[in-house]
């Protein structure tokens, strides 16, 4: 399996009208940003705030702002592709781009927030403010293209900017953790077709995050092992549900996987986030994430042998900013809602209702479909 060779990226912050911060992120030999955002300066928008649901314990954040964002817009009014391109105005003020990271324009969690401090924030009608950063990552300045069909050097640069800003938000006093991910497709929800993905910076710890450490830290409690490493251990020893693995990397079904299709893919080494992968790590990486996104969209076919474009949702579970780094470990979940071309899997009664998830699609088949559409 070949890797690409790696120099040094650079990112250039700069300021859009309303006072967001955009970055980016640029290979060597490309000339320095400096285009200007022409559009008026407005009042940027506030992100709502956090109520405590006092049922389960956790947070909702209630942004209703966001209700006016932009939605499934036409290429020529895409407003993530560079400036010039279309009739509406960009938020990325340069004429081409490599990989650009900036403050969404309609945030859950922000800087700035209308909220205000509970006596009592986790009461029965707790809230709290709605601080924290939302970002928005454009992988390619290619309007038609997609995550799967980045040279593997941009993958890598895609890598390199999750891990910085991984590391830049975490730092951030208020935030607990930090959430990079990727929607792609309109059974997903995705409102904007260009291929970018997000990274959210939560003020608390998600519940799904929650419910992941709390199960590392009785298993580390028990045996004094990761569960994150005895799960890839089992998964490589059985192998049946293996898709791909290589010297730092092993991608598989999980056993209990609840979408019908869903791979896990993990570090070999004991890692608790993005940030503390070495350069061996991510080169390989950039590999055999892009093969993984090639087999998705050869998963299924249509009757007249067309593949189907599988929306999917890519989410890197990482340790949180503070709490409980000292059990987590780092991976990647890929899932799907797609159970057959033309059909969804709808969360429903069972799994809406009490969260008892139930799987039309065996892993072990899942995984044999996914080796059998290698490149």
């Amino acid at each position: 399996m070949s890797t690409p060779s790696r120099t040094s990226i650079r990112f250039t912050s700069r300021s859009l009208a309303d006072g967001r911060e955009i970055i980016y992120v640029d290979e060597p030999g490309t000339p320095e940003r400096t285009a200007e955002d022409p559009r008026p300066v407005e009042p940027r928008v506030q992100s709502g705030e956090l109520r405590h649901d006092a049922l389960v314990d956790d947070w909702v954040a209630v942004a209703a702002h966001r209700q006016h964002r932009t939605f499934m817009p036409p290429k020529d009014e895409c407003p993530l592709c560079p400036a010039g391109l279309g009739s509406v105005p960009s938020e990325i003020p340069e004429p081409d781009y490599q990989v650009v990271v900036f403050e969404n324009r309609f945030p859950s969690y922000a800087v700035t927030s209308v909220g205000a401090d509970a006596p009592d924030p986790t009461g029965i009608f707790g809230t709290r403010p709605a601080v924290g950063r939302c970002e928005v990552v454009c992988f390619t300045s290619d309007h038609e293209s997609s995550f799967k069909d980045l040279p593997v050097e941009r993958v890598r640069t895609v890598i390199d900017t999750w891990a910085q800003r991984t590391e830049a938000l975490g730092a951030i006093p208020e935030v607990e953790h930090v959430f990079a991910f990727e929607n792609r497709g309109k059974e997903i929800g995705v409102t904007l077709p260009h291929p970018h993905g997000q990274i959210y910076a939560y003020p608390y710890v998600p519940d799904r995050t929650k419910a992941l450490l709390e199960a590392a830290r009785r298993h580390h409690e028990r045996t004094g092992r990761l569960l994150g490493a005895d799960i890839l251990a089992a998964e490589r020893a059985d192998g049946s549900r293996v898709v791909v693995s290589g010297t730092h990397w092993t991608a598989y079904v999980p056993f209990a996987a609840r979408w019908p299709v869903e791979v896990h893919l993990a570090p070999h080494r004991d890692v608790p986030d993005l940030p503390a992968l070495d350069d061996d790590e991510r080169d390989e990486l950039a590999v055999i994430y892009r093969d993984l996104l090639g087999r998705l969209d050869r998963y299924y076919v249509e009757e007249d042998g067309t593949p189907v474009r599988l929306p999917y949702i890519a989410a890197w579970q990482q340790a949180p900013a503070r709490a409980g780094r000292d059990v987590s470990r780092l991976h990647l979940q890929l899932m799907s809602v797609l159970r057959g071309p033309g059909r969804l899997k709808f969360l429903a009664g069972s799994e809406s209702g009490v969260g008892g998830w139930v799987n039309d699609v065996a892993p072990e088949r899942a995984a044999a479909r996914l080796r059998e559409v290698a490149p």
